[in-house]
């Protein structure tokens, strides 16, 4: 329906700022790129700021509470309605488990292994459940992907293994389990019926609940009311808004623009906008391993997400 003015005249449409709905989702696209390089960083980051990796989940799962809490109110009877089963695939996959599992391996390794690790593995555990849950193996290109992240993933490693660097190798066994939940969590958002905000109201408020719990009865130290304000300001901006709202509305509103397989290509970028980051931010220097490793992963996951033509679309997320 078009508009017009007093004069029943439709207005001369406005091209000086349209955008045609692909570069729209492109930008979208495109910072949510940006949020999980910022999310890689801040769990390198957290180890030298003020706060402890409680106070940052509960700034990861606080905020979208506060930001999104009418909305969620209107969701109250379809988020109760969801069965236990694929609550609790989503909760612990992408919770408190994750949450720390992410921050402690980033606290032992790198910003680029927790780029690299945490995102890539994914569609290769994403792939190993469904396995498991009688789908068949994957065929072709996306075979071929799984094969490029795993040798990806063993390249980083690798040279940190002999000798042995006892922090580094469970840095890395640490993030292989938060990718192994990450996986967790997208199975079983396939299994909900709810859109991005009752996802993201799902996620939150059992976690917020389970942090703000242990926290109460001192099995998680917190130092919030002693940190930093600057360093509040950025794990709020990055984890709560970042992470926890913008992330999961901006990569839904993406796939809806671009589809699911170029938004899955193109996020694949992420662990490579990690390790370039870092560099300037938090000053590591790319080593040997993730000048191979990352590359590989990065073309894996790519390869992992391309759809057969003569099979039916199944969805491989590759994204923290």
């Amino acid at each position: 329906m078009v508009a017009t003015n007093i004069a029943g005249v439709a207005p001369a449409p406005s091209r000086g700022l349209r955008m045609s709905p692909q570069a729209v989702g492109l930008a979208a696209l495109l910072l949510t790129v940006s949020v999980w390089a910022a999310f890689a960083l801040s769990a390198r980051a957290l180890s030298a700021s003020t706060l402890l990796p409680a106070d940052a989940a509960l700034l990861r799962f606080g905020v979208p509470l506060v930001v999104l809490a009418p909305a969620l109110w209107r969701r109250r009877r379809a988020l109760a309605a969801v069965r236990p089963g694929p609550a609790a695939k989503i909760v612990c996959g992408a919770g408190v488990p994750f949450f720390l599992a992410a921050m402690f391996g980033g606290s032992l390794t790198s910003a680029a292994f927790v780029g690299a690790i945490v995102p890539g593995m994914v569609p290769l555990f994403v792939s190993a459940l469904m396995v498991a849950r009688g789908r068949g193996l994957p065929r072709g290109t996306q075979g071929a992907g799984l094969a490029l992240i795993a040798v990806g993933v063993v390249a980083l490693v690798s040279r940190y293994a002999v000798p042995f660097d006892r922090d580094v190798m469970l840095g890395s066994g640490t993030l292989l389990v938060a990718s192994g939940l990450w996986a967790l969590y997208t199975v079983g958002l396939r299994e909900v019926d709810l859109d991005p905000v009752g996802s993201i109201g799902l996620l939150c408020v059992p976690s917020f609940a389970l942090v703000a719990l242990l926290v109460a009865v001192g099995a998680l130290p917190s130092g919030l009311a002693n940190a930093a304000a600057d360093d509040i300001a950025l794990f709020l901006v990055v984890q709560g808004l970042g992470v926890g709202l913008c992330a999961g509305l901006l990569y839904a509103f993406a796939i809806r623009r671009l589809g699911a397989e170029r938004s899955s290509v193109i996020g694949s970028l992420s662990p490579v906008a990690v390790v370039l980051l870092a560099i300037p931010l938090l000053g590591e220097r790319p080593t040997a391993a993730v000048v191979v490793g990352v590359p590989l992963i990065t073309a894996g996951v790519v390869l992992a997400n391309r759809r057969p033509r003569s099979l039916p679309p199944q969805e491989v997320s590759s994204h923290a």
